[in-house]
Parts: C-alpha cells; sequence; structure tokens
C-alpha cells in the first residue's frame, strides 16, 4: 500500500518506519527540513532502540521524507500524527491536528483515487468527527464518495516501541464505514493481533482510557507505597503479592516517583478537562495527578532527613530521561527533583546514559557528567531517579562519595544500604 504519514516526531517516524518495514511504500511529510533529511539519509533524529537499523534498510527505498504536502494524493492512507501538547488549562491543544487536516484537504483536491484520513494522534472523543473531517473536506466539497476517516490510536511505549508496533496486543480501528476501516485493517495484516472496530469516538476514547488507567496503577502503587514505608514494610514484596492475582496483572505496580513522559500526564488531564467540560467531576482522576505531582517531594523530604540542610551539599543525581532506554526528558520526575535540590542550594552532579544534552536545554548550569562514577565523585548523597538497567550493576562507584547516602526513586540497584522512597 501507499501510505502518507504526516509528522515525523516520536509517533510519526516510527510509524512510518514500522510500515516501511512490512513492505509498504510510505511517505513522511515533516515540516522540519532538517528532521526530513535526516530520516532520508537514515538517521533518525530521536533515540528508540532498533530504530535506527530499521531506518538503515528502509531509508532512500520504501521510505521517504519531505518537507511539504505535494504528491500525497497517491496516497490509499494518510496518517495524521501530530502533536496534541497540553494548553494552559491541561486541555488538548489541537492546532497542530486542525492544520495537519486543511493541508490534507488541499493536497487531495481534485483527486479522484479513495483515500482514508486517518488519525493516529491522540485527541479528546469527538475531534475526528468535529475537527479533522470539517477541515479536510472544505476545500473538497462533497465528495464522500471518494474520502474516508479512521481513528487509529497507538499503544507505543517510549525505548520498546518498535517491538510494541510489531507485536502489538491489539489493533483498534475507529471508522466512518466499513471501507474505511477495511483499507485501514490491510495495512496491519502482516500483524499477529486482534483488531478491535469500533464507531470514532469509542476509538478516541479507547486511548484515553487505556492511559489514565495505567497511570492510575502507578499513583495508586505509589500511595500503598508511601504507607508502606511508615509500616516498614516492602511495597515490592506487596506488590509482588498481589500482581499475581490475573484480575490485576503485574505490570505498572512499581512504586516510585510516578509517571512522566509525553503521555501520560497530558491525556489524564485531558480527560479531566473533557469530563468537566460536560459537568462532571473527576475526583479519581484528580486524584491521581496530585499524588503524581507529590511523589518527587517525598525523595527531598526523605534526602534532608538523612542529610539535613542541602545548602552547599552536592547531590549527584542519577538518571534524567522520564524511564529508561530513552532521551525523553518530558515531564520527567527528575525536574521537579532538581528544581528543589537547587532552590535549596544543592550543587547538582548529573549522568544520564542517554538524556543528558535534553536535559541540558532545561538545566544549562548543572555540572554533567559522561559516567555515573564521576558524577558521585565526592557527593554528600545519591539520587537514582530514572531505571537504568546499567545502573543495577554499580557497587564500587559509590565509594567515590563523601558520604554513601543512597536514595532510590526506582528500584534498580542491587548493592546493599540503600533506601528507596517508598521502601
Amino acid at each position: 500500500m501507499n501510505i502518507t504519514v504526516i509528522g515525523g516526531g516520536y509517533v510519526g517516524l516510527v510509524t512510518a518506519s514500522c510500515f516501511a518495514y512490512l513492505g509498504h511504500t510510505v511517505r513522511i511529510v515533516e515540516i522540519d527540513t532538517g528532521k526530513a533529511d535526516l530520516i532520508n539519509q537514515g538517521v533518525p533524529p530521536i533515540y528508540e532502540d532498533k530504530l535506527e537499523e530499521i531506518l538503515r534498510q528502509i531509508s532512500g527505498k520504501n521510505l521517504s521524507a519531505q518537507s511539504h504536502y505535494e504528491g500525497i494524493e497517491d496516497a490509499d492512507i494518510i496518517l495524521i500524527c501530530v502533536g496534541t501538547p497540553p494548553q494552559d488549562d491541561g486541555s488538548a491543544d489541537l492546532r497542530y491536528i486542525t492544520g495537519a487536516s486543511e493541508s490534507i484537504g488541499y493536497a487531495l483536491k481534485g483527486s479522484t483515487k479513495y483515500h482514508v484520513i486517518t488519525v493516529k494522534s491522540t485527541v479528546p472523543p469527538g475531534t475526528t468527527e468535529s475537527v479533522v473531517i470539517p477541515a479536510v473536506m472544505k476545500p473538497l466539497g462533497d465528495i464522500s464518495d471518494t474520502v474516508g476517516f479512521c481513528m487509529n490510536p497507538e499503544f507505543l511505549r517510549e525505548g520498546r516501541a518498535i517491538d510494541d508496533f510489531l507485536h502489538p496486543d491489539r489493533i483498534v480501528i475507529g471508522g466512518t464505514s466499513q471501507k474505511a476501516i477495511e483499507v485501514v485493517q490491510k495495512a496491519y495484516e502482516k500483524l499477529d493481533a486482534p483488531v478491535i472496530t469500533t464507531s470514532l469516538k469509542a476509538a478516541e476514547m479507547i486511548k484515553y482510557t487505556s492511559n489514565a488507567f495505567l497511570a492510575t496503577k502507578i499513583s495508586f502503587s505509589n500511595e500503598i507505597g508511601n504507607i508502606c514505608k511508615k509500616l516498614g514494610i516492602d511495597v515490592y514484596e506487596v506488590m509482588k503479592g498481589v500482581g499475581y492475582d490475573h484480575r490485576i496483572n503485574p505490570y505498572f505496580l512499581n512504586a516510585g516517583l510516578g509517571f512522566g513522559g509525553s503521555c501520560f500526564p497530558k491525556d489524564v488531564m485531558a480527560l479531566i478537562r473533557l469530563a468537566e467540560r460536560y459537568g462532571e467531576e473527576p475526583v479519581l482522576l484528580k486524584s491521581v495527578i496530585e499524588v503524581n505531582e507529590q511523589q518527587p517531594g517525598r525523595i527531598i523530604q526523605l534526602l534532608r532527613t538523612r542529610i539535613g540542610d542541602l545548602k552547599e551539599k552536592k547531590i549527584a543525581v542519577l538518571g534524567l530521561a522520564f524511564k529508561d532506554n530513552t532521551d525523553d526528558v518530558r515531564d520527567s520526575r527528575s525536574i521537579p527533583v532538581i528544581s528543589e535540590l537547587l532552590e535549596q542550594g544543592a550543587i547538582i552532579s548529573a549522568f544520564d546514559p542517554m538524556a543528558a544534552d535534553s536535559m541540558k536545554k532545561i538545566f544549562p548550569s548543572l555540572s554533567y557528567y559522561t559516567n555515573a562514577g564521576d558524577a558521585l565523585e565526592g557527593a554528600d548523597a545519591c539520587l537514582v531517579l530514572t531505571e537504568w538497567p546499567e545502573f543495577s550493576k554499580l557497587g564500587s562507584e559509590f565509594a567515590r562519595m563523601k558520604n554513601q547516602v543512597i536514595i532510590e526513586g526506582r528500584k534498580i540497584l542491587s548493592c546493599s544500604g540503600i533506601e528507596g522512597v517508598c521502601w
């Protein structure tokens, strides 16, 4: 099939690369010419495990990138993969969705081929019907027989996105017609996964609900962890026992600093604002956010209990990305921790295997190191904020600290003498 992907960011690039890997001919429309050039050279502008390897195989063959909409009229499917960042009140900003939809409509004007415009971006329920379809159809007029619309949400975990795309738990497709749904379903025919077909609104809501539920599991686990900490109980032992219940399962029960990244915080807040717009009071979802926002402060409280006043104390921070195996620091729990440390006058030495350059844009004045040992040199305390697997191998490096006060926000270390924020 011929597939056009609008947006060469995280979701767009992974989606386009995987569809090309499956044998489709894929074009990416990315307005940032620098990103488009890198993609055409087989160089990913983001870090994602296995992405560079796949790009080398397909770039210049059945994957190309451009910074304009010309030529997209040959596409069977046009996937909208642009950002929906939060507005000041937490609701979803749909300006990029609207802009992409309008551009698609003008680019398809005069085309007689059947196209399925498919939203992959995370959008509030009703967006495809109320925003995308009118924006696309305005320049096209009444040619409903040549255009179909679908919503096909993505469920990609950063750091594991390639595997998630190629081995999905499910494929969700909401559509305006069975014909449109079948076109999108055909694009996935090489993948072994159940296909769930729904209305457009239901497909949009499935994505929000999935993220909100996973975020709820995390905040619930953190609240239980905070109670366990007071009782002297290892919350990881508790959640191991809980997770064996098949009704619950063990995933997303790891207590710690809370959730971050580009999806959970913004999607839960967008769902809260959507509920409020319709007169509902989402008490549980608001509590999920509240627990998450309070959690980073607990590691600072614990640190002050252990070493007292933080002014002029050297604190080694290991882990800056919001999770392991990515360089993404969006809404990383390390950001409020570092902000509080700086406010209290601490001197910070930081190390992350991938995310140092990303964090330098937020905190340019920190001392960044290329290995954990150098970051730990002479430190009064160490905070481990990201669950990088290589941190589990640290041992003798901690001997370089002035005082071996080590507090984990994620349970990853294997050496002794460690205290956790929830355990």
